[in-house]
């Protein structure tokens, strides 16, 4: 870090966590930090939602896919609305986290996604820590469902950047701070787009070849965990790219619309199961004050033409 030091007035010249705040549309008031670590990866994390992550781009190319709203207010997501799928009006961004009561189907009264989805964090700390050996860009806050009658979890997490490279860490701790044990749910809806998803990009899973099918969602068992790959390879118009996402989850998911005008492609990693009715198997039990953590790491690199 002395080397770098020693060249600019400013080390935030090289790489940076600014605070933004969105302030036209529906996503006037979005609280966000833009992330540029200086290494080709720059990505927002939206305080508004849940610290998940919206834009994400490598080298200039954006690899995350965006909903038509683009990235609207809280005070705007209904998530009980049109029969509990009011997140399709708002589903939006590399990164949407959903759960923690349910995190797919509509199940006992619960939304599509669960009700974690675009609720507002208490941002803790953020910014850069140049006093490491290998400095890294961070931010961490916290985010709270609960109800009195039913489940009430805080979701503390960490997102953290090393600057200079391309890849970030995102470690999220879950703790039960109801009165009685309640299950939780969790599904990372990792969302790709366009040109990422076009003609020749392909998916695998530890190795092996991943078919996603159009409308399907399908649910595979990774127990200890498992490593994703998503690439793009170059073409006359756009540079290759390759996206790895390392997950400690027991499932992995993968959903596919290649709909025009909405060619998303998205890669879940999980706590729970899949059923045939597209609802969640069984989650983790917590005991109140019990916690559980999890830790998924995306590392971008480029790809060759043909790769």
């Amino acid at each position: 870090m002395r080397a770098w030091a020693e060249n600019v007035a400013d080390l935030r010249q090289l790489a940076s966590v600014r605070r933004i705040t969105l302030d036209d549309g529906p996503e006037r008031g979005v609280r966000a930090l833009s992330f540029d670590t200086g290494g080709g990866l720059a990505f927002w994390v939206l305080a508004d939602r849940s610290l998940d992550i919206g834009p994400l781009s490598f080298r200039g190319m954006p690899l995350a896919w965006q909903h038509p709203a683009g990235f609207i207010a809280p005070g705007l997501h209904d998530a009980q609305a049109d029969g509990g799928t009011g997140i399709q009006r708002s589903l939006s961004g590399f990164l949407v986290t959903c759960g923690l009561d349910n995190a797919r189907q509509p199940k006992d009264g619960l939304p599509l996604h669960g009700n974690l989805p675009m609720t507002p964090a208490r941002v803790t700390a953020w910014g850069e820590d140049w006093d490491r050996p290998d400095p890294l860009l961070y931010v961490e806050g916290d985010v709270v469902t609960a109800h009195l009658r039913g489940a009430c979890f805080r979701l503390h997490r960490r997102i953290e950047a090393p600057a200079g490279a391309a890849s970030l860490t995102l470690i999220d701790r879950v703790e039960n701070i109801g009165p009685e044990p309640a299950e939780m749910h969790v599904l990372y809806h990792t969302n790709f787009g366009f040109p990422m998803v076009d003609a020749g990009t392909t998916v695998t899973l530890d190795t092996a070849p991943l078919a996603a099918k159009d409308g399907e969602s399908r649910c595979h068992p990774t127990p200890g965990g498992a490593t994703a790959e998503i690439t793009r390879p170059a073409c006359a118009d756009w540079p290759g790219v390759s996206a790895e996402i390392h997950s400690d989850l027991s499932y992995f998911q993968v959903w596919r619309d290649a709909r025009p005008r909405r060619n998303v492609l998205a890669l879940e990693p999980s706590n729970c199961d899949r059923a045939d009715d597209g609802t969640s198997g069984p989650g983790t039990r917590l005991e109140p004050g019990d916690s559980w953590q999890t830790r998924l790491t995306y590392t971008f690199s480029s790809a060759s033409k043909g790769e």
